[in-house]
C-alpha cells in the first residue's frame, strides 16, 4: 500500500492506531485499533457517519476499548523499542480499502474507505460483529457517504475540506 496515495486522515488514522497498540502494549497493531483511531480522530468523517446511521459513537468507542484492553500485552524489557508489527488481516484491509477508493473512482485511499473494507470483514472479526450490532452495514454507509460528499471523488489528499 502506497502511503503518498492515502489522504492526510487516513495516513493519521494509521499512526494513531499504532499510538494505540504502543500504549496498550500490543506487539501487533491490528483492525481494532484502526477502528478506535478512525471514530476518535478529530473532525473524522467516520465517526459523522457513524453518527448519521445513529450509532451512539461513545458506546461504540467503548465496545473496541473493552476489546483492546483484553488482548495480550507486554511490558519491560520483553518487546524490542520502536518495533511494531501490522497483522495479516489489517494489511488485507488496507489492500480492500484500496479496492474500494477504486470501485468509487477515487485517486486516494480514505477513511471512509476504510470503513466501508470492515463493513466487509462480516462476522470473522470483533469489529466485523461490533459493526453489525450497531446496524453498520455497507449498504448503510454508501448511502450517508453518498449524501455527505454527494458525487465528488476523492481526488487530493484532503479531501474532507471540502464535504
Amino acid at each position: 500500500m502506497n502511503i503518498d496515495r492515502m489522504t492526510q486522515k487516513a495516513q493519521e488514522a494509521l499512526a494513531e492506531a499504532q499510538k494505540t497498540g504502543v500504549r496498550h502494549g500490543h506487539q501487533a497493531i491490528d483492525g481494532e485499533h484502526l477502528l478506535m483511531a478512525l471514530i476518535e480522530q478529530e473532525n473524522g468523517l467516520v465517526s459523522g457517519l457513524l453518527g448519521r446511521i445513529e450509532v451512539p459513537v461513545p458506546q461504540f468507542r467503548a465496545r473496541i476499548a473493552e476489546e483492546l484492553g483484553r488482548r495480550p500485552s507486554v511490558s519491560g524489557g520483553a518487546s524490542e523499542a520502536g518495533k511494531v508489527y501490522v497483522t495479516q488481516r489489517l494489511n488485507e484491509l488496507l489492500v480492500e480499502a484500496g479496492d474500494e477508493a477504486s470501485r468509487l473512482k477515487d485517486e486516494y485511499l480514505s477513511t471512509e474507505h476504510m470503513l466501508l473494507a470492515f463493513c466487509d470483514e462480516g462476522d470473522k472479526t470483533f469489529a466485523g460483529k461490533l459493526l453489525d450490532e450497531f446496524g453498520v452495514t455497507r449498504k448503510r454507509v454508501l448511502a450517508e457517504l453518498k449524501s455527505v460528499r454527494g458525487n465528488q471523488r476523492v481526488t487530493t489528499d484532503n479531501p474532507e475540506g471540502s464535504y
